[in-house]
């Protein structure tokens, strides 16, 4: 069994994730939302898409089964297991402006952006490379009469998982959500591993 490698709470991580290997997302302590973006490792122009994926899926409920396309219109990832089955892949990472925007008298925090750009900078992405992340175990519902969104707490008990497959070699970020009304109020941490692929 490989390690499970923990990201403290509201801080962020970036790491290689070979064809094959499968990702483990963990909520240890539930009601955790992490960050996750992927870029091919040969080519960090090729990047996941949220608009690619919402629109092969044909749905904003991704879950067990379903791909998460590159801008490129590729798989680069694919959904293996889930337990939450309440994801977003609507918006952006939060950051300094996010916070200030939404919680104003709270100190500003660099956000998810922040830790992103600062986890994925040895790997060479550039902040504006960063695109919309798909969040997993957040809480977005969208009114069916309205169209307005609303960021509620995750679904995710303690010890949820979704686990991911990889369809080639990425660069991965992954954070633990510092945003207050992703997370339920609270900053937990996030757990992951990495299972290589068997020749």
């Amino acid at each position: 069994m490989p390690d499970t490698i923990e990201i403290p709470p509201r801080s962020g991580t970036a790491f290689a994730l070979s064809k094959g290997d499968v990702l483990t997302v963990i909520d240890p302590r539930g009601m955790q939302v992490a960050d996750l973006l992927a870029f091919n490792a040969h080519d960090l122009d090729e990047v996941i898409s949220s608009g690619r994926t919402l629109d092969y899926a044909e749905t904003i409920r991704l879950t067990t089964g379903h791909m998460l396309y590159s801008n490129r219109s590729r798989i680069m990832l694919e959904i293996v297991e889930d337990d939450a089955g309440v994801h977003d892949f609507l918006l952006t990472p939060c950051s300094v402006d996010t916070f200030r925007h939404f919680y104003p008298d709270e100190p500003p925090h660099r956000g998810c952006f922040g830790n992103l750009a600062a986890a994925l900078e040895p790997f060479g992405v550039l902040p504006d490379r960063i695109p919309v992340a798909f969040n997993c175990f957040m809480n977005v519902p969208v009114d069916g009469a309205t169209g307005k969104l609303a960021v509620l707490p995750p679904v995710s008990s303690p010890g949820d998982r979704i686990v991911f497959r990889a369809a080639m070699d990425l660069v991965i970020g992954l954070t633990a959500c510092s945003a207050f009304a992703s997370n339920g109020g609270s900053f937990k941490p996030i757990h992951y591993r990495i299972d290589a692929a068997r020749d």
